[in-house]
Parts: C-alpha cells; sequence; structure tokens
C-alpha cells in the first residue's frame, strides 16, 4: 500500500496516541514484513522531531520472542517507541524494560495495512473515557463471572491484581499501549469454570457462524481444549515451560466502539466494544508472573459480565 494511504492513521498514532513533542527521540520498531506502516509512521514523525529512527529486523518465531538485543537496547533508550512487527513485542522483556526506562510505547502486534487504516481510525479520547466506565464497575471486584448464550460460565478471582487500561493515550513516561488499542484487562490469579470461543482467536482467524472452541478452566490452568491446531500450539509452548503454557493468562473487555465488525484479526477484533476476550499463556507483562512462549487470545462476541455479582454495562457501539 502506497505510504501516503497510511499517513492518515500514522498521523492519529503519532499525534494523539503518543503526542510526540519536537524535543523527544522516536524509535520505529519494525520487521521485514511491516515496512510500509514502519515508513508511515516514520514520516510523519520525521515533521515533527528531527530525532527519528527506524530499526528492522527479521520477523520472530513466535509472539513473545524476544528482539535482538541492539534492538532492546535502543528501546530503553527512546522517548517514544512504536513497534509494528509480526509478531508481538507486547509482553517482552525489551518492551517492559523501555517503559520501565521512561520510555512511551505502544505495540502493533501482527498489524496489517487494513487493520491499521481502520483500527486508527477511531476517537481515542473517547475510547478512554469508555475504558474509565468499565474501570469503575470492575476494578474493586473480587470475582468476576462471564458467561455467554454459546456456553461459556467461568468464574475469575482478582485477589491482588490489578486491572490495567488500554486507551490508547501514551503521554506519560513509561506508559504502555497497543494500537490499535481500547480495552480494561487483568490478570487473574485462578479461574475455574468453560469459556466458549465463538469470535477470533489463532491459528483460525475469524470463526464460521456456528464455529466454537470452547477450553475448560481449573485453578487458574487450561485443561482440555476441544480444537486440534490450539491444542498443538499449546503443547508445543509445554515442551518448553511445562503447565505455565496452560495459564489462564488474561480476562479482556474490549472498549473501541469504532470497531463494529469481527474481521480476524486478534489485535483489532480483541478491542472491539463489547466483546471479552480470555487469554491462556504468558501474563508477566500483564501484572501477573507467568513467563511462556505463547500468549492465544479467544474472542467471546455476546459475553455478560459480573463483577461480584453486579452485571457490567459494557461498552456498545
Amino acid at each position: 500500500m502506497e505510504n501516503e494511504s497510511l499517513r492518515q492513521p500514522a498521523t492519529t498514532a503519532i499525534t494523539q496516541c503518543m503526542n510526540l513533542q519536537p524535543s523527544e527521540s522516536c524509535l520505529i520498531v519494525t520487521d521485514d514484513k511491516r515496512t510500509a506502516i514502519a515508513e508511515a509512521l516514520y514520516t510523519v514523525a520525521g515533521e515533527i522531531s528531527d530525532d527519528v529512527s527506524v530499526i528492522r529486523y527479521p520477523p520472530g518465531e513466535q509472539h513473545g520472542t524476544e528482539p535482538p538485543e541492539p534492538v532492546a537496547a535502543a528501546m530503553a533508550h527512546a522517548d517514544v517507541v512504536l513497534a509494528p512487527t509480526t509478531k508481538s513485542l507486547s509482553h517482552t522483556n525489551a518492551r517492559s524494560n523501555a517503559t520501565s526506562s521512561g520510555a512511551r510505547a505502544a505495540t502493533l502486534p501482527g498489524i496489517t495495512d487494513g487493520v491499521f487504516l481502520m483500527g486508527l481510525d477511531a476517537d481515542y479520547e473517547r475510547i478512554a473515557d469508555e475504558c474509565e466506565n468499565v474501570l469503575d464497575q470492575v476494578a474493586d471486584a473480587d470475582e468476576v463471572r462471564v458467561t455467554s448464550p454459546q456456553g461459556t460460565d467461568i468464574t475469575l478471582e482478582i485477589g491482588d491484581r490489578e486491572w490495567l487500561p488500554d486507551t490508547g493515550i501514551v503521554h506519560e513516561p513509561g506508559d504502555f499501549s497497543n494500537l490499535p488499542a481500547g480495552e480494561v484487562f487483568v490478570s487473574p490469579v485462578s479461574a475455574d469454570g468453560t469459556i466458549v470461543v465463538d469470535g477470533t482467536i489463532r491459528p483460525h482467524g475469524k470463526l464460521e457462524d456456528g464455529q466454537t472452541v470452547t477450553f475448560t478452566v481449573e485453578d487458574g490452568f487450561v485443561t482440555n481444549v476441544d480444537d486440534e491446531p490450539i491444542s498443538n500450539e499449546l503443547e508445543v509452548a509445554a515442551e518448553e515451560v511445562g503447565n505455565d503454557a496452560y495459564n489462564l493468562a488474561e480476562l479482556g473487555i474490549g472498549t473501541n466502539v469504532a470497531v463494529t465488525e469481527l474481521i480476524g484479526s486478534v489485535l483489532l477484533d480483541e478491542k472491539a466494544g463489547g466483546t471479552v476476550h480470555l487469554a491462556v499463556g504468558d501474563d508477566h507483562g500483564i501484572g501477573g508472573d507467568v513467563v511462556a512462549p505463547i500468549h492465544m487470545d479467544g474472542i467471546l462476541t455476546e459475553p455478560t459480565v459480573y463483577a461480584d455479582g453486579v452485571e457490567v454495562t459494557l461498552p456498545t457501539k
């Protein structure tokens, strides 16, 4: 896609989301498959600051793979970091170290030109307001229950874990967000029940009408999956880290009301207003303590959420 076609979403990312200033350094981290988006971001950032760089490396093997050390070092020394990459850097030590060092960072894992155009065509101030509304309802809950007409019925113990907003507004040192953004999420300490995914999940993408993937969760770990490709991916991760690969890692509530339909991209679809996603695997970058080479999100399109027994009002399109 022509760089000019990506200018508007790049402008939204650089100005509204990241609030890049002329005195700040900006680093664009990318790989060989995401150069058009990286170039669009570089162009817009270069019109604001003279200290803008692009660093490119071959795509990682899987989501959560650490980037090469020179990339990680560069991230830790920038004021603003944007990472349009094929495989996610969200849950890496490189990203965590960069934000701990004061960088404002946004990762764009698995981003495509189409998702960039659609997901950044949004009012992120409104999305921030939707996040605040959801956060007000769930922040103090000890227990959250999620149900759905497809058969989901899972209860999650929150413990002392903190709910985090992913607003897309990344203006303060140490702030971090996905782009496209729009969710409120937590890493629970435990969970029990059944998850029936009917929206989007890797490696399938958007599920067909009537197609579902069912997870059984006991004491915070997935004990059964009724889908062979997904089960195989989890087994591969378990060969490296054991049972931690099956950790119930995340509960997220989508708040991006500009996303009106699922398109098969987890990055975008998990942000759709009024949806819920639950993830398995790594959670060390979102308030948990499990390090795993997998973070697999599954999206529910018709959830009902209860915080300590009180139904949560979810964002509507």
